[in-house]
């Protein structure tokens, strides 16, 4: 999870190459965008939740069709905007392709999801979701809440415009890349949802 409004780990400019040299023994993952490097920051135990129950959901769905799903240890490089980050759980259809500058990196992800937090909601929704569009093989965005059951996906339709689908407790939303359809109450099971922050 990026602090967008953070500092720079780094001040000055950092070549790709460089950053991919820094990453291998780091103890701390790194986002990097346009020369800079951002720590990402820890997550809360909610949101650890959240994310392996989507791991654990998607998974179930990923057998059926042969895909495969990963963590947040897995890179993801935009390679149109080169943003290398690191969602909260992905999922590959078909062959993994890796960035031809960084082994580790896969390119082709066909679902993406983001658990959301009060510090990170605005630039996953916006200048991350803007880069992800730029993925050619992803069909589906995924957002998680960790105030509400509340899941919200983002699918690219046949015209390759996105249109937003959303569902609350008791119901269920489609991942056209899985051709399947995600439980809410099923993702949030046995989660105790964290209250939305006041605002000063």
């Amino acid at each position: 999870m990026l602090e967008p409004m953070g500092e720079p780990a780094a001040r000055v400019r950092v070549e790709y190459a460089t950053y991919v040299a820094l990453e291998r023994d780091a103890q701390q993952k790194h986002e990097w965008f346009d020369g800079e490097i951002f720590a990402m920051a820890g997550g809360t135990i909610v949101h650890g939740q959240l994310a392996a129950a989507m791991t654990v959901a998607l998974g179930l769905l990923a057998q059926k069709c042969g895909c495969r799903v990963f963590s947040s240890d897995v890179k993801i490089r935009v390679q149109k905007t080169e943003l290398a980050t690191y969602p909260d759980v992905s999922v590959v259809c078909g062959p993994l392709e890796r960035d031809p500058d960084d082994p580790h990196a896969l390119t082709n992800p066909a679902l993406l999801v983001e658990v959301l937090s009060d510090g990170t909601e605005g630039y996953d929704r916006g200048a991350k979701f803007s880069n992800y569009r730029e993925i050619p093989s992803l069909r589906d965005y995924v957002l998680v809440s960790q105030h509400e059951r509340l899941v919200e996906v983002f699918s690219r339709d046949a015209q390759g415009l996105w249109v937003l689908r959303e569902a609350r407790a008791g119901g269920s939303v489609p991942l056209s890349a899985l051709g399947g359809s995600l439980s809410v109450d099923g993702v949030y099971e046995g989660v105790e949802l964290e209250p939305r922050a006041l605002r000063a």
